[in-house]
Order: structure tokens, then C-alpha cells, then sequence
């Protein structure tokens, strides 16, 4: 398996990246014996229909941040993606982000400006990327709505790559993998793994294992198809029980702690993924900037951490063969 990463800092504010929590966070993820990292960097725009975007210089992760964060990492021998993502202020989902195909004031004029802000957003963090020698980029995150929009993509991914030379991945959602015309373009094939796995909360390992094997027989075709490794830019599951039902949940609070439901989550997916050769790896979705220390906390926490739970002690044995 070639990616044995997570993804680092995604709620990080302003400072958080290069705090002491955040650089404890940063030691601890690096012993579990990670060879790569996604530092994941969300800007947001105003609403979900909004054309323009715009960095917060109250709250969100500066330049130097990212490049000292980098250099940590890259000092302690891990690769690094850089995750440049686009959120929405009014709470809707980024896959919601669309416009009409054709309006009042001229064919795409909506299309046209929102593609001219994120080509600049893009080429801006892709510079950083070339600068502190990231060895992946990441052209976007579950932007559904605008993925049928083939011709603003291709012209994305040549501004991108003047800019940047190491490899582009783009992350769609699951169950959402054949949407998009323009992944020959691309490096790597990437998608947010939150297939759901159980049709009953505390479904066994093996029960698990068996939905991962129909997730491979429709993923590897995939592949096949654009000739490129299938990376999971995100997976991962709560420790509640039920959560592996719906592994992209973070609402329902309701639901009791179960770090077996997490850990079963993880050990199925890296027992069958990991046998798959057009497979690249994983990015599990979440390790937080600022991180729990004592076992008490952890076995309080019902989010996607993984620090002092069952599913960090499967992901060492993978990770560091431990």
C-alpha cells in the first residue's frame, strides 16, 4: 500500500497550525506511523450561490503556517497533500455549489466568474504546494455540482500544472466516481470512501468485509477505465454504534460510544483495500489540530478521533506493523 496517511487540520483556525496543541497533534499523528499527510485548508465562500471567494485573514490558516506545517512533516520523513477546500458560510454542502448553464447575461456568465475565483484560489495554494515541495495536490473536494462542467476543469488543470509539477488527485464523492469526463487529466483517482458498510448497528468485521468487496468490484472498473490507482481521499467512522451505516454522519449525538463499530470500520476496509493492486491508499478523515491526552477524553469523544481508541491501535498494526 503506497499512502498510509490521514488528514490533519481540517477545522484549524488562525495560529493553530504552529501552536504548541498543534504541533503535539502533529507528533502524535506522526507515530502512528503515517508515511503521508493531507493538510486540508478550507476558505470559504459566502453561500452556496456565490461567485466569488475570499480568504478570511481573521480565521483562516496563513501562508506561513502552511509552510512551516509542511516542513515539520517533511523533516520527520512524511510526503504531504495539499487540500485546498472550498466550504460554503451558510452551512449548505460545497457539492450543492451550482449555476445555471446558460443565463440572461450571457452564456456561463455565472460559471465563468466562480471558475475565474477558483482557478486563482487553486493556483495560489498550488504555488505553496511547489514551493515547500508537496508531492500531491489537491484540485478540489466533493464539488459535485460543478464536475459535469468538462471544458472549466481542463483549463483548471493546465493553470494548476503551470504552476505546480507533482501529482494532481481531484475528490469526488461516493457512488458519484463516474460523473466526471476529465480525470484523464489527472494523476490519481480520488473519492470521499463513505460507503456505508452495515445494515444494522454492530455489524461484525466480517460482515463489513463482505460490503468492501462489492465497493472493489465497481471501484476497480474504475480504475481500469482511466488506467490511474484509486486513492481514498476520505473515509472514516465515528465510535457510535450505527455510525458504519453511515460513516459520513457527524450529527446524530444520539447514538451510544462504540470504539468496536470504528475499529471494525477500519479493519475491514484496510483488510480487503489493501489486497487491491490498482489501490493507492488512504487519507482517514479526521485527525484533529487541536487533540485529546488522556484515555478518559477519548472514551468520552464520539467524533472521527481516533487518538487513544481501538481504531488507532489497527491502524499502528498496519501502519508500523505493530
Amino acid at each position: 500500500m503506497e499512502i498510509k496517511g490521514f488528514t490533519y487540520g481540517y477545522v484549524a483556525k488562525k495560529g493553530l497550525y504552529n501552536s504548541e496543541e498543534g504541533i503535539y497533534s502533529q507528533n502524535a499523528l506522526i507515530e502512528t506511523g503515517i508515511n503521508w499527510v493531507c493538510l486540508a485548508i478550507p476558505v470559504n465562500q459566502k453561500t452556496y450561490s456565490s461567485t466569488e471567494i475570499y480568504f478570511d485573514y481573521r480565521n483562516n490558516v496563513t501562508d506561513l503556517e502552511i509552510i512551516e506545517t509542511v516542513k515539520r512533516f517533511h523533516e520527520r520523513g512524511v510526503k504531504v497533500c495539499l487540500k485546498p477546500m472550498i466550504n460554503c458560510s451558510d452551512g449548505v454542502w460545497r457539492a450543492l455549489i451550482n449555476f445555471p448553464d446558460s443565463a440572461m447575461m450571457g452564456e456561463d456568465c455565472y460559471w465563468k466568474q466562480w471558475f475565474e475565483f477558483y482557478q486563482a484560489f487553486l493556483e495560489h495554494y498550488a504555488q505553496i504546494a511547489e514551493y515547500t515541495g508537496c508531492e500531491m495536490f489537491c484540485l478540489g473536494c466533493e464539488m459535485l455540482g460543478t464536475e459535469r462542467k468538462e471544458d472549466y476543469w481542463r483549463e483548471t488543470i493546465a493553470k494548476v500544472r503551470a504552476v505546480y509539477s507533482g501529482k494532481l488527485v481531484y475528490n469526488t464523492n461516493h457512488g458519484k466516481e463516474d460523473v466526471a469526463q476529465w480525470y484523464d487529466a489527472i494523476d490519481y483517482l480520488g473519492t470521499s470512501a463513505y460507503f456505508p458498510v452495515e445494515s444494522a448497528p454492530g455489524a461484525s468485521l466480517e460482515e463489513m468485509e463482505k460490503e468492501w468487496e462489492k465497493v472493489t468490484d465497481k471501484l476497480s472498473k474504475f480504475s481500469k477505465k482511466y488506467g490511474k490507482k484509486v486513492i481514498f481521499m476520505e473515509i472514516g467512522c465515528r465510535s457510535a454504534l450505527g455510525c458504519a451505516q453511515m460513516p459520513w454522519d457527524f450529527t446524530h449525538r444520539e447514538f451510544p460510544y462504540s470504539e468496536e463499530e470504528q475499529a471494525n470500520f477500519y479493519e475491514s476496509s484496510l483488510n480487503v483495500m489493501s489486497k487491491q493492486n490498482w489501490f493507492a491508499g488512504f487519507f482517514w478523515w479526521d485527525w484533529s489540530t487541536t487533540i485529546y491526552k488522556t484515555r478518559d477524553v477519548a472514551s468520552k469523544d464520539l467524533g472521527f478521533n481516533i487518538h487513544l481508541k481501538k481504531a488507532e491501535d489497527v491502524i499502528k498494526k498496519w501502519y508500523l506493523g505493530k
